[in-house]
């Protein structure tokens, strides 16, 4: 048998897992792998902890080197060496050595490309100026730290509230800078719904971070040969030392399309579920191609390190002769953001709704684990889920300790298509500190149950908001104790405490509907049961509580317009 010959582009998370998968399904082939930049396998998620000095040591950042590769893999590795063209009639590559500018041919068996996503810079007045930074790589993250270290500098303005640029804020603030983020959207972090995204703003906003939403950058001011503060499309100025973009990346599909290889609507290589793209010798994975959405069907750019690395482990094996198959992912992401923490698994209301879904959202609010335990800490849960089945669609969680439990819980479920009715049955590990025996993700479900058997129907706030603004006739009841009511209440509520309200029914109109609430959902569900068996004939439960209301409201005041 002839033996294989593998070329693969990209060296970091889809090349490299393709190159060591390759090597473990076949031994004698030779694999050569082409990176354009200095270093391979990097953790290149873990660069704003290493901005923040939160990752001290820089070698921690190198999972892998050329020579360590070779070692273990015997993958003839060759940075600082960018292909440039693919002759697929042929089967070989153009390859240009970036240090000397020389250029030679290869040949290949299998064909992998993993070149990743660039990060986006608009074209706009100043966007080149030296103290205006991506963060892509390790150089990228030298860089900054060499400017911080050199310059000093206190004010930092962070452009785009995605993953990364919420991570950077965190970090440069972790430096004892001041800084400001702007973010073109109404709100940060666009996976999460506005009402849950809310919760990081207002912890932003706790650590002293300014927060922009609703305005776009339209360039650069320059002076002494660098930006000197960011012009927004409202025409606000912002100084600052030094700035970070992190708006986004887009596919790098450069090569692909110029071979002729097909590209998606999304813009990202299309492959099927063995990874090979439109010419069967070919296989991509990583940032730069289409994923399949488990939970629609549909495809799209998916670029997270989870998709890439499976993706690579494919890719690797298939061109080294196996029949590995991904089907696709659901999305699931998490980030930190000083003490709170957020992460979405599946699809938000907002994209659920826009694709014509009939789905129903409820919140349910929970500590990490048993409350008579020290420190437990609140987390906030949103479900969405399919209105005639059951089917779990997606979830949010804000909070603390134990976030990234409960998102992986929940991924796992829409992974496996379970219902809402099957979170409830869930066996999940329990003792004090670490759980309760009614784990959160538990009551989210229960909560949901509820709602679906007609136990408490749940109003969500947003609901709730434009019903009030419609004048619609209703009973607010808060169950709340008096001192919560005096802090904070909904306009127009009347309190009545949970262990009053069996007695004093006669102050409510059973003929006019009434929408229930307390601090987070559990006391205004346990008031609902009492109406509704006492001859109350509509009576709603406002999900989540007053908690997800303030942080409803909170959101649509967040963005100015202009």
């Amino acid at each position: 048998m002839e033996k294989r010959k593998i070329v693969i582009v990209g060296g970091v998370a889809g090349g490299a897992s393709a190159a060591a998968r390759a090597r473990r399904t076949d031994e004698q082939a030779e694999i050569i792998m082409f990176e354009k930049g200095p270093y391979i396998s990097f953790a290149n998620c873990g660069l704003p902890y290493y901005v923040g000095n939160e990752i001290g040591d820089r070698s921690a950042l190198l999972l892998q080197t050329p020579d360590s590769f070779k070692a273990r893999f015997n993958v003839d590795v060759r940075v600082h060496h960018e292909v440039i063209a693919i002759d697929r009639a042929a089967k070989q590559v153009k390859v240009r050595n970036v240090q000397t500018g020389s250029e030679f041919t290869e040949s290949y068996t299998a064909l992998v490309l993993a070149p990743g996503a660039t990060p986006i810079k608009p074209p706009l007045p100043g966007i080149d100026l030296p103290n205006i930074y991506t963060v892509r790589s390790v150089p990228d993250s030298d860089a900054i730290r060499a400017f911080i270290a050199k310059e000093g500098a206190g004010r930092a303005v962070v452009i785009g509230a995605g993953y990364i640029g919420l991570e950077m804020v965190e970090n440069l603030h972790r430096l004892g800078m001041q800084v400001t983020l702007v973010e073109k959207a109404d709100q940060v972090l666009m996976p999460l719904d506005p009402e849950m995204a809310a919760f990081v703003t207002l912890t932003l906003q706790n650590m002293g971070v300014e927060v922009v939403l609703g305005d776009g950058i339209a360039g650069f001011a320059e002076g002494a040969g660098r930006a000197t503060a960011v012009r927004l499309e409202s025409g606000r100025e912002l100084e600052a030392d030094i700035f970070i973009l992190g708006i986004g990346v887009r596919p790098d599909t450069r090569l692909a399309k110029a071979a002729g290889l097909e590209i998606g609507p999304s813009g990202g290589i299309v492959i099927n579920e063995r990874t090979q793209t439109s010419d069967p010798a070919i296989y991509a994975a990583g940032d730069a191609v289409e994923s399949v959405n488990l939970v629609t069907g549909t495809k799209g750019l998916m670029p997270l390190a989870g998709p890439a690395n499976k993706q690579g482990r494919v890719a690797g094996a298939n061109a080294a002769g196996d029949s590995l198959t991904y089907p696709g992912a659901i999305g699931t992401a998490i980030v930190r953001v000083g003490d709170t923490v957020a992460a979405g698994t599946g699809l938000n209301e907002r994209t659920a709704r826009k694709l014509g879904m009939n789905i129903r959202t409820t919140y349910s609010m929970s500590g990490d684990h048993a409350d008579y335990y020290p420190n437990a800490q609140q987390m906030v849960i949103k479900l969405v889920w399919e209105a005639e089945t059951g089917r779990l669609l997606g979830a949010q969680a804000v909070g603390g300790n134990g976030v990234d439990k409960r998102a992986d819980v929940f991924a796992t479920a829409i992974l496996a298509r379970m219902t809402v009715e099957d979170l409830t049955n869930l066996d999940l590990a329990y003792a004090p500190p670490f759980g309760s025996a009614k784990d959160p993700a538990i009551v989210a479900g229960m909560v949901a149950q509820n709602d679906r058997r007609g136990l408490a129907a749940m109003v969500a706030p947003g609901e709730l908001a434009a019903r009030l603004e419609a004048g619609e006739d209703l009973q607010l009841l808060d169950v709340r104790e008096s001192y919560e009511f005096f802090v904070g209440a909904i306009p127009g509520a009347v309190n009545l405490p949970l262990d009053e309200v069996r007695g004093r029914l006669a102050e409510l109109d059973p003929a006019r509907p009434v929408v229930v609430y307390d601090q987070n959902g559990q006391k205004a569900y346990w008031a609902s049961r009492v109406l509704k068996q006492n001859g109350f004939a509509s009576v709603s439960v406002l999900t989540g509580g007053f908690v997800v209301w303030s942080a409803s409201q909170a959101a649509r005041t967040f963005a100015p317009v202009f």
